[in-house]
């Protein structure tokens, strides 16, 4: 489930996957597979092979992206790696506005 957004920082994480970035967008998210994890950071592009290059500087593999149908592919980030790739990207404000 997730939870901790407002509709408008789905909207502006969509406008960017649509123009061709690589977005990022951060929320509350409680999944029983995953008990010690609140948070989720979700990686989007339009582009998949673009969001394959990028993913595969932090070690993240292709296989990894949710594919979605709806064009809003990403990958789910999750803890340690998530927090390493939100202060490497300069945007570990995403975490920090959640706790």
């Amino acid at each position: 489930m997730a939870f901790g957004i407002t509709k408008e920082q789905l909207k502006l994480w969509k406008r960017k996957i649509d123009q061709g970035d690589v977005a990022f967008i951060t929320h509350y998210w409680l999944d029983d597979r995953f008990p010690g994890a609140k948070t989720v950071t979700k990686v989007g592009c339009k582009d998949i092979e673009q969001l394959a290059r990028w993913g595969a500087r932090y070690g993240l593999k292709k296989e990894w992206i949710h594919i979605r149908k709806d064009g809003y592919s990403h990958y789910d980030l999750l803890g340690d790696k998530q927090r390493m790739i939100l202060r490497a990207e300069g945007k570990l404000d995403q975490l920090e506005c959640l706790t």
